[in-house]
C-alpha cells in the first residue's frame, strides 16, 4: 500500500511538471503573437490623434535660422545629441549662416567650432563640401528635392527627409533610432531596416497627421518610450501599444 501511495504521489508531481512545461511555450507563443500583431487602421488613427492632442505643433530640437543652417545642423547631429550640436552651432551660425560665409570661414576654423561633436573632422569636411556644391550648383540655395539633397556630401536619406519636412513642409518620415524603435514596439511596423519602417509609416500614418508624425515618434522615443526602460506608466498610448513587456510604475 505504501508503495502504491508513493507511485501516485510521483505521478502527480510529474503531471504538474508536464503542465508547467506545456504552459511555458504557450505563454511565449502568446507573447510573440501579441508583439507581432500590427495596429489596425482605427488604432493607428487614435495613436496620432492622442499625440496631436497633447502636442499639436511639435518642433525639431536642432536650432537653426534658415534651410542652410538646418541642413548643417542635421549633418552635424549624426551620432550626436541635439543638445551637443546646439551648443556648438550657436556661435557658429552667428558668423556662418550661408554657404558662402561657411566657405569663407574655412575647414580649419570650422573644426574649432564643432570639435566638441563626435566625428567632427569628417563632419567639418562634409559641411565645407556641401557648401561648395550649393554655391557652385544651386546659387547658394538649399534644394528642396530628395535627389539633389542626397547628392550633397554628408547627406543621406534621413538628413534629406528632415530638411524636406522642416524647411520645405513636405510630409516625409525621417527614421532615426527612436522612430525605428517606437514604430516596431507599438505596432506601426515590423520593418527590419530604416527604409522599410519609413515605407510602412508612409503607408499607414493618416494623411492629416503625416506632416508631424516623425516628430511625435522621435519625441516619444526620446522622452517616454526609451530604449532600455520605457516609461509605460505615463505613456499616452500604453493601452493601444503592442509592446508586451510594459514597464510598471516605479
Amino acid at each position: 500500500m505504501a508503495k502504491a501511495s508513493s507511485d501516485v504521489h510521483h505521478t502527480s508531481i510529474g503531471s504538474s511538471e508536464k503542465k508547467r512545461k506545456a504552459a511555458k511555450p504557450a505563454a511565449i507563443a502568446a507573447k510573440k503573437a501579441r508583439k507581432s500583431a500590427l495596429l489596425d487602421k482605427t488604432e493607428i488613427h487614435e495613436v496620432f490623434r492622442r499625440f496631436h492632442a497633447a502636442n499639436p505643433e511639435p518642433k525639431g530640437e536642432l536650432e537653426h535660422t534658415n534651410p542652410f543652417t538646418l541642413l548643417v545642423a542635421v549633418v552635424l547631429s549624426a551620432q550626436a545629441t541635439d543638445a551637443g550640436v546646439n551648443k556648438a552651432t550657436r556661435a557658429l551660425f552667428k558668423i556662418a549662416d550661408t554657404p558662402a560665409k561657411m566657405l569663407k570661414l574655412g575647414e580649419d576654423t570650422l573644426r574649432d567650432y564643432v570639435k566638441t561633436i563626435g566625428l567632427y573632422r569628417a563632419k567639418a569636411k562634409n559641411v565645407i563640401g556641401l557648401s561648395q556644391r550649393l554655391v557652385d550648383d544651386y546659387d547658394g540655395v538649399v534644394p528642396s528635392d530628395r535627389d539633389a539633397l542626397e547628392s550633397l556630401p554628408g547627406v543621406g536619406r534621413k538628413t534629406a527627409n528632415v530638411v524636406m519636412n522642416i524647411a520645405f513642409h513636405q510630409p516625409t518620415m525621417a527614421v532615426d533610432t527612436h522612430v525605428f524603435r517606437v514604430a516596431n514596439r507599438i505596432g506601426l511596423s515590423r520593418g527590419k531596416t530604416p527604409l522599410a519602417v519609413e515605407e510602412d509609416l508612409m503607408h499607414v500614418v493618416p494623411k492629416e497627421y503625416a506632416m508631424h508624425a516623425h516628430h511625435w515618434l522621435i519625441l516619444h522615443g526620446r522622452y517616454v518610450c526609451k530604449a532600455r526602460k520605457p516609461e509605460c506608466w505615463r505613456c499616452l498610448i500604453s493601452d493601444i501599444c503592442r509592446f508586451p513587456d510594459k514597464t510598471p510604475a516605479p
